[in-house]
């Protein structure tokens, strides 16, 4: 079962990745968010931030589509992500290899073509200090 801390984990060993400051998580390549917590919104207060929900980077509606459809136990979506290549991950419904894939393939997703290329020849992976946002 995966959570907040596999995620922080699994994003920041992917090259140049940054954690924007936030009452969750919040990860972006490139200026371009791929996976984050949850912001609820809860009628009349203010939204609550679930860090037990990831909301993931798919790519386009067909590939949101087949996770919601294949899998309505580990993903879901609400009106206010509808036409967005967005789904929301319920993190304890996951172990973490398989979310390790997810967050992979959403970074692969934003990242320019030259970091994907890194990732894949090994350029970036031996240094377990990169994509830090403290340095």
């Amino acid at each position: 079962m995966g959570d907040a801390d596999d995620v922080r984990h699994l994003a920041l060993a992917l090259p140049h990745v940054v954690e924007i400051d936030s009452d969750g998580f919040d990860f972006r390549v490139a200026d371009k968010g791929f996976v984050w917590s949850y912001p609820e919104r809860r009628p009349g207060t203010s939204r609550l931030i679930r860090t037990d929900i990831a909301v993931l980077y798919v790519g386009d509606e067909a590939e949101k589509q087949a996770l919601l459809l294949g899998e309505p136990e580990v993903f879901f979506t609400t009106p206010a992500y509808d036409g967005l290549p967005l789904v929301m991950l319920r993190l304890a419904q996951v172990n973490v290899d398989r979310l390790k894939e997810l967050i992979t393939d959403a970074w692969r997703m934003r990242a320019p073509d030259s970091l994907v290329d890194d990732l894949d020849n090994g350029t970036d992976s031996l240094n377990p200090d990169l994509g830090r946002a403290d340095q």
